[in-house]
């Protein structure tokens, strides 16, 4: 799919074409990641997981941290928080940020 062009309204609000909508799934209240790049402005679906209080152990702990660090800087806080719970951070399983 090529770019898609879209208007910034006064509140700094953008509507996402409904063709990238159907393909990323994205229903009302969807929550997206926002990540400034090089290239510009990425948005991307986020990882949600519900889970109960007592299903959070340290390695699904971590894994959250991994998988929505929004750039390298968070993702690097991210790894650093990981291996301050006593993890390796190569060891759980995640998608790098862009």
């Amino acid at each position: 799919m090529g770019g898609v062009s879209a208007k910034v309204d006064k509140r700094g609000q953008i509507t996402i074409p409904a063709e990238i909508r159907k393909s990323l799934k994205l229903e009302d209240d969807s929550l997206v990641i926002i990540e400034l790049t090089d290239e510009g402005i990425l948005i991307k679906p986020a990882i949600v997981t519900p889970v109960t209080p007592e299903e959070y152990t340290q390695y699904r702990v971590a894994e959250f941290l991994l998988n929505n660090a929004v750039g390298n800087d968070d993702y690097q806080q991210a790894r650093q928080t990981v291996e301050e719970m006593g993890l390796d951070p190569d060891e759980i399983a995640h998608d790098k940020p862009c």
